[in-house]
């Protein structure tokens, strides 16, 4: 007689059991729907100045980059981006007759690789601006005497 009950009975647990290997197997692909579905996006932007006039504020396509630092996070993409800076002055520049300066720049977006999450943004003198992206906030360019020199930049800002 158990046997006669073991065998009606195991159609149902042939059924609990696939349902279950189902579910197991999709897990992780639930979870990783669930992860980009709620992950924060975009990228964080870091500035970096080279110029003599601190920059009061910056963005890049419309998101702001601050005044120094990093800050984040925002969708970063296109083919170009339009840098919007605004430099400020020392104390001891606006006594000497210095103004506020507001400047705009469309310069090709560098190309972004995997794992890259932050934007550098580099001022350079004579309103140059170098974009460049990292997986580090550590800033990818490391010059001798703090400027690089002028024919690796072409006359929009972005790197040869």
């Amino acid at each position: 007689m158990s046997l006669t009950m073991n065998t009606s009975r195991q159609p149902r647990w042939n059924r609990r059991i696939l349902i279950i290997t189902v579910l197991i197997l999709l897990a992780p692909a639930l979870g990783f729907y669930l992860y980009k579905l709620f992950r924060t996006p975009g990228a964080a932007l870091m500035s970096h100045n080279y110029t003599d006039r601190p920059v009061f504020s910056y963005w890049v396509n419309d998101n702001w980059g601050g005044n120094g630092g990093v800050t984040c996070c925002w969708r970063l993409d296109g083919s170009v981006a339009k840098v919007v800076w605004i430099l400020d002055m020392t104390r001891k520049q606006q006594l000497e007759g210095a103004v506020e300066e507001r400047h705009e720049i469309t310069v090709p977006m560098p190309p972004r690789k995997s794992g890259d999450d932050t934007l550098h943004v580099y001022f350079f003198p004579d309103n140059r601006i170098e974009l460049i992206w990292a997986s580090t906030m550590l800033s990818p360019l490391h010059y001798p005497n703090g400027v690089p020199a002028g024919d690796n930049i072409n006359e929009q800002g972005s790197r040869l």
